[in-house]
């Protein structure tokens, strides 16, 4: 993402391109059993000097932290404390006010509980490493992309239209006023909409014959298809079901970036002396 300059629109391009990659994240890890057993400390998978599950001892032993990943202003970890990045540090403009928001744990634990079993079949199929590498991908990509909430935060804080009744609703600690504000149920419909339409496209196996694809037995696009619960596809064969995207986002992206928002706003007036090195459009 570029910190130079900040804006709604491109912070809108940016959480776009993420969804394409949370898809395919999806997709990636649907291909394994749910694999309960390495999301619980287990004799089955035990680790020298080390208790835990084998999901959580992947995630502390990986080489991620070491190429600064966790250095970006963008990226939060799973895990604490940190190995030392082997690359030098970068400077990245101070864009943020300074605050220890991560929602991590609770992304962690809706990702085990929620969502794996809403993509994964049941049952073990013994590809723990293969599933644990899959897992960290997609939290590490769904992480980014609710905290990336801040800078719509710090975005939306600056818009000189919003900026004063911002500041009136932090000043009274009215988190249900700052959660209004900040909600735009027309651009969180077409989102859901735009998702549903992607995950029949990206979630297709492709056959050598064109597909035939059908609502209420006449033909239709993908775009209508994917809105319409009376899709009759034959085949395709989905890699993940069609409503499974665009499901988890409402009950959990949305929320959690939201949340995101409204703690940032709700301390943004702590550092009062704070400017963004950054312009916001």
């Amino acid at each position: 993402m570029n910190f130079e300059a900040i804006d709604l629109n491109r912070l809108r391009q940016e959480l776009v391109r993420l969804e394409d990659t949370i898809i395919f994240a999806l997709i990636e890890r649907a291909q394994f059993a749910r694999n309960s057993d390495i999301y619980v400390a287990s004799d089955k998978l035990p680790f020298e000097n080390y208790c835990g599950s084998f999901s959580t001892t992947f995630c502390t032993r990986s080489s991620v932290p070491t190429v600064r990943r966790y250095t970006s202003p963008d990226e939060y970890p799973f895990t604490a404390p940190l190995p030392a990045p082997i690359l030098p540090p970068m400077d990245f403009p101070k864009i943020l006010m300074p605050n220890d928001i991560n929602l991590n744990e609770q992304l962690k634990a809706i990702y085990i509980n929620d969502i794996v079993p809403m993509i994964c079949r049941d049952g073990d199929d013994g590809n723990y490493g293969s599933s644990a590498t899959k897992d960290v991908e997609a939290l590490q990509i769904l992480s980014r992309r609710i905290h990336i909430g801040k800078f719509v935060a710090e975005a939306k804080f600056n818009d000189p239209k919003e900026h004063d009744e911002y500041v009136r609703l932090i000043k009274a600690k009215d988190r249900d006023g700052i959660m209004a504000l900040l909600t735009n149920k027309a651009v969180e419909d077409k989102l859901l909409r735009r998702l549903k339409r992607k995950a029949l496209v990206y979630g297709q196996e492709i056959e050598d014959e064109e597909p035939s694809t059908t609502i209420n037995g006449k033909p239709a696009n993908g775009h209508a298809a994917a809105d319409n619960h009376a899709v009759a596809l034959n085949p395709p064969h989905l890699r993940i079901p069609l409503d499974v995207v665009s499901n988890m986002y409402e009950r959990f992206v949305i929320p959690l970036t939201k949340e995101v928002e409204v703690e940032y706003l709700l301390r943004r007036l702590d550092v009062p002396d704070f400017k963004p090195l950054a312009s916001f459009k």
